[in-house]
Parts: structure tokens; sequence; C-alpha cells
């Protein structure tokens, strides 16, 4: 563990002694519990050996998520891989912020995540709502996959239609079997020239298709609000995740579609990071 902090400090990665307990959990299989309780113990050679190759992967700054190929979101276990972005506890906001406006949870709410990802946002909804079904679309077949396993683990793939599409493409919205009674999104909206002055976990590793928004980042937002008053039904709400200062224009577009914006909903860090609109 020292070593592994050590290597980890050198990369100039913070929390370097938390992330080598992490990365020496992976690689035994024993639990935090178990490796304090045998740590005088000698560390057995493919342990070792396997502890100083995942080390190798994040000094080389992969994320910790692919190299323990998991990342809990709002307290579930979510698969996820080079093909999905990592979650976030900043896109918990978005489910906050759902919670809120639709707050009854018997409902058989139907939902529509758009840009599905790992899943974390329809198939986290579908717990918090029994009752309901979703449809998500997504235009990674990789990264389809990993939702549909996140999607049989959690239990709620019997109420979930994941379906491989683009929203780039005519004809996708009227694919989707709408209209729902909520939209979600948390579409990809860092300019395309500030991708790669991003931190290199995620300039260097998370899908492009999933981060690049076009030259000003909204060209992701464009094509989904201007879809949006024919996805939603009258009463049902869209609810996207926004970057730092869009909350401006993603506001314009909705009032541009016919869409009632209400206030933003900030994270943890006080960024407005998710605008909801009502149709």
């Amino acid at each position: 563990m020292r070593d592994t902090a050590v290597a980890l400090t050198a990369a100039g990665i913070d929390n370097a002694r938390f992330e080598a307990r992490l990365l020496l959990v992976q690689a035994s299989g024993l639990t935090i519990e178990q490796l304090v309780a045998h740590g005088s113990d000698e560390v057995p050679g493919n342990i070792a050996e396997t502890a100083r190759s995942l080390t190798a992967r994040r000094v080389r700054r992969e994320p910790m998520a692919y190299i323990l190929g998991e990342r809990e979101f709002w307290g579930l276990p979510f698969k996820v891989s080079p093909a999905v972005l990592v979650p976030r506890p900043d896109s918990e906001t978005l489910i906050e912020a759902v919670l809120s406006l639709m707050p009854d949870r018997s409902r058989a709410w139907r939902i529509l995540d758009l840009g599905l990802g790992s899943g974390c946002l329809l198939l986290t909804l579908l717990r918090e709502y029994p009752q309901a079904r979703g449809v998500g679309l997504e235009a990674s077949a990789e990264a389809l996959a990993i939702a549909q396993e996140n999607a049989d683990a959690l239990g709620v793939a019997g109420r979930a239609r994941l379906i491989l599409g683009d929203w780039r493409r005519s004809g996708w919205a009227e694919a989707l079997g709408g209209p729902f009674d909520l939209v979600v999104s948390n579409p990809p909206y860092i300019a395309s020239a500030e991708v790669p002055k991003l931190m290199p976990e995620v300039s260097s590793f998370e899908p492009r298709l999933a981060l690049d928004g076009g030259a000003e980042g909204f060209d992701a937002y464009q094509l989904i609000i201007a879809a949006s008053p024919r996805l939603v039904t009258a009463g049902g709400f869209v609810a996207v995740e926004a970057g730092e200062g869009q909350v401006t224009e993603i506001t314009r577009l909705f009032s541009a579609a016919g869409l009632s914006p209400q206030a933003p909903w900030k994270d943890l860090g006080g960024i407005d990071r998710v605008v909801t609109a009502g149709n």
C-alpha cells in the first residue's frame, strides 16, 4: 500500500493512500477490513504483481472506475467500462430534481432517457418509481450492452426497453414509441476545442461521443429540445444536465421550443447543473 501510494502521489493523484487501498482491495479480492486484519502478512506474489499492474494503469491516469469496473451512483452499483461516461455525483442532481417534480412514486410513469450511457439515470429512476417503465436511447452498441447488464443486475430489465439509435439521424424521435411523462438527458455538452483540455482521466479515456457537444457545446441540446414537444405529454417534463455557464442558452432553447423552463437546480458545488421544463 505504501509503495502504491508513493507511485500515485508521484503521478499527481490526490487521495493517493485512499486510492492505493482500493487498488489493493481489487488486486487481492479481500475487503478493506481483511486487509487491515492481515496487514502484516506477506503479500503473495500473484497479488503483488496484479497490484503493480493496476497501479501502472492508474499512474497513466486511467479512471479508477474503469480499473475497478464499477462506480456507485445514488447508492447503487453500476458497471462501467471505457464505452460509457463514469457516473458522477453532479448527475445525482437530476434525480433529485425529478423526484421533486414528480413526487408520486406509485404512478406508472413513462420515462425516456436520451444518451443512456451506463443507464445510471434511467435505471435509478426505475428503482425510485417501481411502477414506471422506461425507454433508453444510446448511439453506442458497446455502451448499450453495459446499460443492459446494469438493468439486469438492478432488477429493472423487465421495465426498460433499451434501443440503439442516434438523435443526429432523421426520424429518431418517432422510433421511440412516445409520448413520455418525463424525458431526461445528460448529453455531450463540452465544446469540441475544450475536450483535449480536460483532466487526462476524461480527455484520454472517456468516450468522446459522450463528451463532445460541438463547436459551442449545444449541438445535442438543440436536437433534443427541438424534439421535446412531441416527445413529452401535456403536463410532462424534460430535465437535462448542463455544463457550467450553459443554463441561459438552454433556457432560451426550451422557451423557443414552446416549453416552460423553470429555475435551475444547483449541484453540491453550487453550480447550476440541471434545467427542467414543463410541456
